[in-house]
């Protein structure tokens, strides 16, 4: 199956993405296989989500039996925040590349716009949010890492071969506008959370016009956060009225509507799942079209629901006030 692609100056971004945020570890190289087997070509992972050894022996696999080329494969990772630091930002994208199995990234992302203290590898890898879990009380501790300092160590990174691309996740359009002020690189792609509850008209807008891809995390809404109580059933996206009566008409699933209305808004979408059948099913979104009408009712669902928020999870979970998008 060929998925059609963002043309980007370091290569090919696939509309259509795996997520593997929160694929258990024991799962993911078979995931990866079969993800490969059934069309993928897009890959989105990160060091924080703790299966990139994992991602990687399935990546392995797979290039072994032939299932396709490495250049006909598209991997991002994520630099996590205990790593902005000049002098910690290529030793993270080594750990990744090691653990990946790869010789290159595809994409390497700014993972959020917050710099924590480092946590060395041999102490805790990844390291996750918290400075010591073992203290009475843990918490984040933050870093004084000017962005502008970890996006010169990005450019570097593709200065030296080790990345294809660089680009950033969870900005607004503030960080973006400051960003082009000063890159020498400019970000070829965005990431953020994008779904009909949260459309964010005015950031694509503003992606658009500088040339920046838009790859929307999340992109059917709540399903991913249930598990962690994050969301609740009753506001799936996938229930709409809108939806429904759109995936009627087409002969596709509510998810294949809601991913359809995502690329045909001009996004990557990198929907996560472990079930085979719905990894087809996924990628089954580019033989239909919805109507303009369809597309101006899924849109008209928005109303600004964040689920992946830190200035709400980061406080009820890591007893840290951290806002980054008021």
């Amino acid at each position: 199956m060929n998925t059609p692609t963002n043309d980007l100056p370091g290569g090919q971004l696939p509309l259509v993405g795996l997520g593997l945020w929160k694929v258990p570890k024991a799962a993911a190289a078979d995931l990866v296989q079969q993800a490969i087997t059934v069309g993928y070509r897009h890959l989105d992972s990160a060091c924080d989500y703790g299966n990139e050894a994992e991602v990687g022996a399935g990546l392995r696999a797979a290039l072994d039996a032939g299932f396709c080329r490495r250049e006909d494969l598209w991997i991002t990772s994520k630099l996590w925040n205990t790593y902005h630091a000049r002098e910690h930002v290529r030793l993270a994208v080594e750990r990744t590349l090691r653990d990946l199995r790869l010789d290159y990234l595809d994409l390497y992302l700014i993972h959020f716009p917050i710099a924590l203290a480092y946590v060395p590898f041999e102490k805790r890898y990844p390291p996750e949010w918290f400075f010591d879990p073992a203290v009475p009380e843990p918490r984040m501790v933050f870093a004084r890492v000017p962005l502008a300092e970890t996006w010169a160590a990005m450019e570097e990174l593709v200065d030296d071969g080790l990345v294809r691309n660089i680009g950033v996740c969870n900005y607004g359009t503030a960080l973006l506008r400051d960003l082009l002020n000063t890159a020498r690189i400019p970000p070829a792609v965005l990431q953020v959370e994008m779904h009909p509850y949260l459309t964010q008209e005015k950031l694509l807008r503003f992606a658009r016009d500088a040339g920046i891809a838009v790859t929307a995390f999340s992109p059917l809404g709540a399903q991913s956060y249930y598990s962690l109580g994050m969301a609740q059933p009753s506001e799936s996206v996938l229930e709409q009225p809108v939806v429904r009566a759109a995936a009627t008409r087409c002969g596709k699933t509510p998810a294949q509507v809601v991913l359809r209305w995502g690329v045909q808004r001009g996004t990557v979408v990198v929907p996560k799942t472990a079930r085979l059948d719905r990894l087809t099913e996924n990628l089954a979104i580019f033989d239909f079209e919805l109507t303009s009408e369809e597309m101006a009712a899924i849109s008209g669902l928005d109303r600004n629901r964040r689920f992946n928020d830190p200035g709400v999870f980061a406080e009820a979970a890591f007893h840290t006030f951290c806002p980054i998008y008021e």
